[in-house]
């Protein structure tokens, strides 16, 4: 009998748990350990290869994981969060799999049933979101695809809120010992000019007159091989970069998190003021050849700067200075290839 949705990625968290130690395990001890008959085994192994984990199978031994697989844990992320941190965080939702965590997040804002400081990940998602309608690769316990909802009194205190947030987790990483973190106007994380991650925030009105923000982050700690092809844009990750020194996945989110949430709580008081040079330190396009994609608009420029305001300053070839609060920025040289 097939298995249900509920029970098919249930039976791929426990498969996945066991075989995250890199060990290798037969499919009878699989069975047997987990309570799962032998074929919905191998269906869960098939599934896992589909999703494009390397699923390796040792004649004659079982089965095993090359790449390291990190299943998200509650305790361990509470055990590496800072004080303020967990007083700010009001609640912290693990889910196995969902469609996007910005998406279930909204929703629950949308029908009043999500709380400021509401933390929301997933081992996997079956229809991450990008900036610029892309979607985002989420293979099973692999990267970090994490969302964090925020009340703001205030909505004109988000003024340049992505460039700040893209500082946090810069930071986050810096103390995770990767060198060479940049920032891309207006929310992405690049290592040496290709992608590491990106930040999707998205806004929805309060009865009251506030707002309610919620932050997704996409970060690449590890993509397998197979779904290299399905990103139509320079990109790396973490295993990539560090191999097997890169950070322990629950450890990275909670170090993003402490990164996140001061930043957040002083926000509306400090603004972007308090980010803007940090920002500007680790954007390495300014003065650079880029052009800005705006739908069916292209513009051609130096990109001077960013301004107070967090908007994106270009000098046309016709030395006019330019401001922009939207779009796709993208190195001339590369203007032909999505970035």
């Amino acid at each position: 009998m097939p298995l249900d949705d509920a029970s098919a990625i249930r039976a791929r968290q426990q498969v996945l748990g066991f075989l995250s130690d890199n060990a290798v395990h037969s499919g009878h001890e699989l069975a047997a350990t987990l309570g799962l008959s032998h074929s919905a085994v191998q269906a869960t192994l098939q599934t896992l290869e589909k999703l494009g984990l390397d699923v390796h199978a040792v004649p004659g031994q079982g089965y095993h994981l090359p790449h390291p697989v990190e299943m998200l844990d509650a305790d361990t992320l509470q055990r590496h969060l800072h004080p303020l941190s967990r007083t700010h965080i009001g609640r912290l939702d693990l889910h196995p799999h969902l469609d996007s965590t910005n998406t279930r997040l909204m929703q629950q804002a949308r029908a009043g049933t999500a709380c400021s400081g509401q933390v929301c990940l997933a081992d996997s998602q079956g229809a991450g979101r990008g900036r610029m309608g892309r979607d985002w690769i989420s293979p099973p316990g692999a990267n970090v695809y994490l969302s964090l909802l925020w009340q703001f009194e205030n909505p004109a205190s988000l003024t340049g809120l992505s460039l700040a947030l893209g500082v946090a987790v810069a930071r986050a990483l810096q103390a995770e010992h990767l060198t060479g973190v940049n920032l891309k106007w207006p929310n992405d994380i690049l290592w040496q000019d290709k992608k590491l991650g990106g930040i999707l925030i998205e806004a929805t009105g309060t009865v009251g007159g506030g707002c309610q923000v919620v932050i997704g982050l996409g970060l690449n700690r590890y993509i397998p091989p197979r779904l290299s092809g399905a990103i139509d844009q320079a990109f790396t990750d973490l295993y990539r970069i560090q191999g097997q020194a890169m950070p322990s996945r629950n450890r990275l989110i909670a170090q993003i998190l402490n990164e996140m949430i001061p930043l957040l709580v002083s926000y509306p008081r400090q603004g972007l003021a308090a980010w803007l040079d940090e920002w500007k330190t680790l954007h390495h396009w300014t003065g650079r050849e880029v052009t800005l994609i705006q739908g069916e608009r292209h513009v051609q420029g130096v990109l001077e700067n960013i301004s107070g305001q967090g908007l994106l300053i270009l000098r046309t070839p016709e030395g006019t200075l330019h401001e922009f609060g939207s779009g796709d920025v993208r190195l001339k040289r590369s203007a032909s290839a999505p970035f």
